[in-house]
This record gives C-alpha cells, sequence and structure tokens, in this order.
C-alpha cells in the first residue's frame, strides 16, 4: 500500500492532508466514452458545477469493472462485502477549481455495498445482478438493475484489450477523461460535496468491444449519439478514497 503513495508528481494537485477512508482496487475496466450535448447534461447537474469540456466537447462514459479489497482503512476485506461487479456511467465536471467526476449512476452487485455508498457518499448507487466473466483474452460482463423504484437499465457485452499498455499524456483526450483525481456528488438539499481520490497514473490499454445492450445512459434519460464509442481498458488500479467535505 505504502508503494501507492511514493509516486505523486502526476497529480493535479497534493495529497489531502488528512488520512483516507477507504481503499478498492479496480480491474479488467472499459472507459467507453460518447461525445453528448452540454445541453443534454445540464438539467441533471447542480448548476453551482460546472460540465467539463474537451476542446468545448463534453463527454459520457459508461464504464464496467469489478472490485475487489474493498475496505475501511485499517481494516482488512470482509467476504462476500469486499469483492463485486461495479458499472457506473459518468460525466467530467469542475466546481472552477478541480475537476473531476459526476456520477448519473453506480451499479453494484451487492446491496448491502450500494446502501452503505448511499449513505455515506451521497452516490446514486442502484443494486444489480451482474456478472463480469473473463473468457480467455475478453472479459463477459451484464448488468441488469434490479433496485426497487429505480429505472430499468442494462448492459451486456464483451471487451478486451488490443495492444500494449501506455501512460497518456497530459493534453490529450485520454489524459482528460481519465486523469481525475475527485468526485463530486450531491447532498441532502442539494448541497454538493467532493470527495478526494489517489490512484498511479492510469494503465490504459487500447481496447475493442461488442456492446449488444446498453440502456445505462437511457435510464438516466441522456441520449447518446449512434456512433462507436471511444474505448480504453485497464488491467488493474489501486484506489484510495477520502470521506467527502462540502463545497
Amino acid at each position: 500500500m505504502s508503494s501507492l503513495f511514493h509516486f505523486t508528481a502526476h497529480r493535479p494537485w497534493p495529497l489531502p492532508r488528512s488520512p483516507w477512508v477507504m481503499h478498492q482496487t479496480w480491474h479488467d475496466l472499459l472507459f467507453a466514452h460518447w461525445p453528448v450535448r452540454i445541453e443534454d447534461l445540464r438539467p441533471h447537474i447542480p448548476p453551482s458545477l460546472h460540465i467539463d469540456t474537451y476542446e468545448g466537447q463534453a463527454w459520457l462514459g459508461v464504464v464496467p469493472f469489478r472490485m475487489s479489497n474493498v475496505r475501511p482503512r485499517l481494516f482488512p476485506p470482509v467476504p462476500r462485502l469486499s469483492a463485486f461487479p461495479e458499472l457506473n456511467v459518468r460525466t467530467y465536471v469542475t466546481d472552477g477549481t478541480k475537476p473531476g467526476v459526476w456520477f448519473f449512476s453506480l451499479e453494484a452487485g451487492n446491496p448491502l455495498a450500494v446502501q452503505i455508498a448511499r449513505t455515506g457518499f451521497h452516490l446514486p448507487y442502484f443494486h444489480a445482478r451482474m456478472e463480469c466473466q473473463p473468457q480467455g483474452a475478453s472479459i463477459a460482463y451484464t448488468s441488469e438493475r434490479l433496485h426497487k423504484g429505480a429505472p430499468p437499465a442494462q448492459f451486456r457485452g464483451t471487451y478486451a484489450p488490443t495492444g500494449p499498455m501506455v501512460f497518456s499524456q497530459p493534453g490529450t483526450l485520454e489524459h482528460w477523461l481519465t486523469e481525475r483525481y475527485c468526485l463530486y456528488a450531491a447532498g441532502d438539499r442539494g448541497r454538493v460535496h467532493r470527495g478526494e481520490i489517489h490512484h498511479q497514473p492510469w494503465p490504459l490499454q487500447p481496447a475493442m468491444a461488442e456492446i449488444e445492450e446498453n440502456t445505462m445512459a437511457a435510464a438516466a434519460n441522456i441520449p447518446l449519439p449512434n456512433i462507436p464509442p471511444i474505448l480504453h481498458f485497464a488491467r488493474l488500479l489501486h484506489v484510495v478514497v477520502w470521506p467527502l467535505s462540502s463545497i
């Protein structure tokens, strides 16, 4: 774990001085990104946050992966609670000082983890029936939302890396989409919170994907263009998370 903090020069701002509170390991992650209209995102994001753009273009990501070693600081992983698939739908925002991630939804295959995340981090987690299975060099991934009272949402597809690992360069779209070190969330009465995160630079690979079903963005009332997404794959990343703070 200590090696996670040996290299911080890639960060856009210093590490928080307070202790982190949660550790996670992310596996077999696909970034699937589409360009979207700012007008389609704006109604879903608090007015105090600006929609972040790359050369004037807003983006939406659908990101399936699986997690392990999910645990609070100073505690070991707990069987049946510390490893499960997750899938998020996200865009990119800033409060004017720190660019970060805004989540429209996060599916998780563990109902207790969903309850903890919704309560403790004010994030729109939903319980789903999920599978993330290796098939040779590929990952077969399915998710079907089960959350009571939530709009239906499904994802089904297969994806795989197609080339060597590289670290993205500052100024590129790949770097802008992935190298984000905080998230934003809306709490009680619409108050906006920010949560800091830390990890090493993303070990990205080019990827392919055969997406058979994807209603994740539609469930958030955000249309996707009928074009292929930009794809990136990451095999493994260790992440630590700080508690939310009001901004």
